[in-house]
């Protein structure tokens, strides 16, 4: 099994516990903050992180801060601009614009980092961003300033696979995930006292799902992405992201019984098949 291969794995189960937290995170959500919970979850994350990779932050560099903080900004303002473009667009046109990013990935990759994709990628990237419209969007198509604020989250998150593909070669990679993750917890705790009203949850099932994200969803995650980036490209990253969709679904028919509709079927096995595809070595003879 290749370097590459193994690395896709990896970011493939890091996108399934994105997929299966995301039921948790949406009951969370009713009963605290966005930013409120967005803080809690990347510090707890943080704290954690550094106690078991301590060898790796205490000898922490000026270059790996730097860029750490660069990138973490970056995440959070994927974050920031996902959140406020829901309270003026659907979820649903939410899901498929953010998802716009596995199309934005390798046109930066080919201007910034030189990098062409191959034909397999191509076809797998076009069969994704197909089967992310037919699980995603309905028949109102129509652009509002969410979707705006939502189309500058997508180029967010496809400019932070693009800048951890690009740096996590040349530093630590585990310290530069524990950088960035505290950036997004530090600055979506300013958001949360100036825009929300700050609580300490009581909550037994918040603590729960604050829990499972930020150990597994957020320090997990995000440690496992910049390690084995170095070993793959952005754009089979952004890729592999596109499947998040299809976990979510499947772990949603599975604890809360929602039956999925024949479109969002045919999307989840456009965007597999897309996967699939871009692993594919077509000859050049």
């Amino acid at each position: 099994m290749s370097k590459q291969l193994k690395a896709d794995l990896a970011l493939l189960l890091v996108t399934i516990v994105w997929g299966s937290t995301f039921v948790i995170t949406k009951n969370a959500l009713e009963d605290i903050p966005t930013y409120n919970f967005l803080t809690i979850r990347f510090i707890l994350a943080f704290v954690v992180s550094s106690l078991i990779f301590f060898n790796n932050i205490k000898n922490l560099n000026k270059k790996t801060i730097f860029l750490g903080s660069i990138i973490g900004i970056v995440l959070f303002a994927g974050y920031a601009f996902q959140t406020v473009g829901l309270l003026y667009t659907t979820a649903s046109k939410s899901g498929f614009i953010t998802g716009f990013s596995v199309v934005l990935v390798p046109v930066f990759s080919a201007i910034l980092l030189k990098k062409i994709p191959n034909t397999s990628t191509i076809i797998g990237v076009l069969l994704a961003i197909l089967g992310l419209g037919f699980m995603t969007l309905n028949t109102n198509l129509s652009l509002n300033i969410g979707d705006f604020y939502t189309l500058i989250c997508a180029f967010a998150f496809a400019f932070h696979i693009i800048l951890v593909g690009k740096y996590t070669s040349q530093v630590d990679s585990i310290a530069l995930a524990v950088i960035q993750i505290g950036i997004v917890g530090m600055l979506s705790l300013i958001f949360s006292l100036s825009t929300e009203n700050f609580i300490i949850p009581k909550s037994l099932d918040i603590w729960i799902a604050i829990f499972i994200t930020g150990v597994l969803a957020t320090s997990g995650a995000y440690i496992i992405q910049n390690t084995m980036q170095r070993f793959t490209s952005p754009t089979h990253t952004a890729l592999i992201y596109t499947a998040e969709p299809v976990f979510s679904a499947i772990f949603a028919y599975i604890l809360l019984n929602e039956v999925m509709t024949t479109k969002a079927i045919l999307g989840s096995i456009l965007i597999l098949t897309g996967m699939i595809v871009s692993e594919i070595k077509f000859n050049k003879s």
